[in-house]
This record gives C-alpha cells, sequence and structure tokens, in this order.
C-alpha cells in the first residue's frame, strides 16, 4: 500500500512477487506527481522483486528529470541490493528527511 504525504511516498505491507506489478503502477503515478522521497519504514514482507520495484521507480523519476531518494531501506532489501552488486544505486534520503 502507498500513501502520499507531500513529497514523501510512504510504502506499507509486503514487496513480493504477488503485489509488487500493483505497487509498481501507483508508486509511477506518485512519482510522476512529484514524490522525491519513498519511505519504506513500514515495508513488511519482502523479496527480490523489491529491487526491482526500486530501480524502476528510479527510472521513471530520471525520465522526468527528477531525483528520488529512499528512507529507512529493511535491511533485507540493502543485503539483496548488495548481493546483486547494486546497493550504491540507491539513494538514500537525508535523515532530516523524515519527519
Amino acid at each position: 500500500m502507498i500513501r502520499r504525504e507531500g513529497e514523501r511516498m510512504v510504502v506499507s505491507g509486503a514487496l513480493t512477487l504477488a503485489n509488487v506489478a500493483t505497487i509498481l503502477r501507483e508508486g509511477n503515478a506518485a512519482i510522476d506527481e512529484g514524490v522525491r522521497t519513498v519511505d519504506l519504514a513500514e515495508v513488511g514482507e519482502l523479496d527480490s522483486s523489491a529491487l526491482a520495484l526500486l530501480l524502476a521507480w528510479l527510472r521513471e523519476a530520471k525520465q522526468h528529470s527528477r531525483s528520488l531518494s529512499f528512507a529507512n531501506l529493511p535491511q533485507g532489501l540493502t543485503a539483496i541490493a548488495s548481493l546483486y552488486g547494486v546497493a550504491e544505486l540507491l539513494p538514500a534520503a537525508p535523515a532530516s528527511a523524515h519527519h
């Protein structure tokens, strides 16, 4: 599930292959509307499709010449990103970006 808080998009619940296509579409729409930070603090279950989701959102933002950063990356997700050698592609939001 996604909810907007200004330029922040808060993602909650599971990010798995079962729902990632729906979350991708919702997130793309939010990015198109000006979201600049994706907060993942409320994400529960995840799998490697979550990493693909974040990379797709980065591409979406880039297509609109916007920056996008990620706050509260789950440890499991950073582990997957490191394993795949793409951790440096996931820009972390500054700590002050959290309300």
